[in-house]
């Protein structure tokens, strides 16, 4: 956890960034990016990128990060911050079935942020695209007023046939997700709560031992390219697919109303980290409502034919969760007692006051 902002912002050596301008704060920035893809003809320094989609088709998703709203700036490294938004926009592509390729990035910038500062952001979207092979392609810079900034655009491919929507779930299918879930939510309670204790007394360190996976779950989120991998290795495509950005009960209500489908989920089959349990319930907090409704866990939750079944039951990487069921049936919890409950989403909304 950062002491206080000033700490953060003002380093040994600080460089306003009006000394460089617009253009050469984009020069100083991009000045050593090598273009990896092959899809990427031309990147930063034109007008306009050049891509070739070589008979694919193009997938493009943006994202949007305000300071304030979706991160704080009392406890997240501006490293990890650079490397989760590059993160939660490659999983919208990966949602697609698709592999990203390129992004784009903007940035407002406050006064408060020096050259540092700001080429630490950028360290974290480096190592993100290099560990994902994506390339940074083009983007921009302007003052803000109100605080950070970051408007991050994810573009990626693939053949027609492999794109998996949301709108086409089926009856009968299997419900599965990846991973575990309600770990971002967990971490953020904590850190949340450690930022109070700083706040009320400054001479107190944070108390984060023991609890770096559900920390590192809402600093540093991995989107799931190995997933798209995975299923295209067992000749599994999913009938649809969407990820879990906004908690698992909103992304599969997203599936049932677009598809016009009911489902039921059973309580006992989500996926619980051990930490996440365990530190709900240090919050006095129900577990499983911090999986249905936490948000930012960035697992892709997916439907799959039920005579893909043999293909994925001994799969470890994700879990069969529920099923999908005919429209007039509901979106349902089942839980462990066997009581059904009407599904309701109780995740992010970007326009809560």
């Amino acid at each position: 956890m950062q002491p206080d902002k000033k700490t953060m912002f003002d380093n040994i050596e600080r460089t306003n960034i009006q000394e460089l301008g617009e253009f050469g704060l984009i020069k100083h920035l991009t000045q050593n990016i090598k273009l990896k893809q092959p899809s990427s003809l031309k990147g930063v320094g034109d007008d306009a990128a050049v891509l070739d989609p070589a008979g694919k088709k193009v997938l493009v998703s943006t994202d949007m990060l305000l300071e304030g709203i979706h991160f704080d700036l009392a406890y997240t490294p501006l490293k990890h911050l650079g490397y989760k938004a590059i993160q939660v926009n490659l999983s919208d592509i990966y949602a697609m079935n698709g592999i990203a390729t390129q992004v784009t990035v903007s940035l407002g910038l406050s006064s408060k942020f020096s050259l540092e500062a700001v080429e630490e952001l950028y360290e974290g979207m480096y190592i993100a695209c290099e560990k994902y092979n994506v390339d940074i392609i083009g983007g921009d810079t302007t003052s803000s007023k109100q605080g950070l900034v970051i408007s991050v655009t994810s573009i990626g491919y693939a053949d027609e046939k492999d794109i998996v929507y949301r709108n086409t779930a089926e009856e009968g299918d299997l419900i599965c997700v990846s991973g575990d879930l309600g770990g971002a939510y967990m971490g953020l309670q904590l850190l949340e709560r450690e930022k109070l204790v700083y706040l009320e007394n400054p001479n107190i360190q944070p108390d984060l031992e023991g609890k770096d996976y559900i920390v590192e779950r809402q600093l540093k989120p991995e989107a799931r390219r190995d997933i798209v991998e995975l299923l295209k290795d067992i000749d599994v495509k999913p009938t649809a697919m969407i990820d879990v950005s906004d908690g698992l009960a909103s992304e599969i209500l997203h599936i049932c109303k677009q598809s016009d489908k009911g489902c039921n989920i059973y309580e006992e089959k989500i996926p619980l980290d051990p930490m996440t349990y365990e530190t709900a319930r240090e919050f006095n907090l129900d577990p499983t409502v911090c999986a249905l409704s936490g948000g930012e866990d960035y697992e892709l939750l997916f439907t799959v034919k039920q005579a893909d079944y043999n293909k994925i039951k001994f799969k470890m990487d994700f879990t069969i969760i529920g099923h999908i069921t005919e429209a007039s049936a509901g979106c349902n919890l089942v839980s462990k007692t066997g009581n059904v409950h009407a599904l309701t989403a109780q995740g992010w909304n970007a326009f809560k006051n």
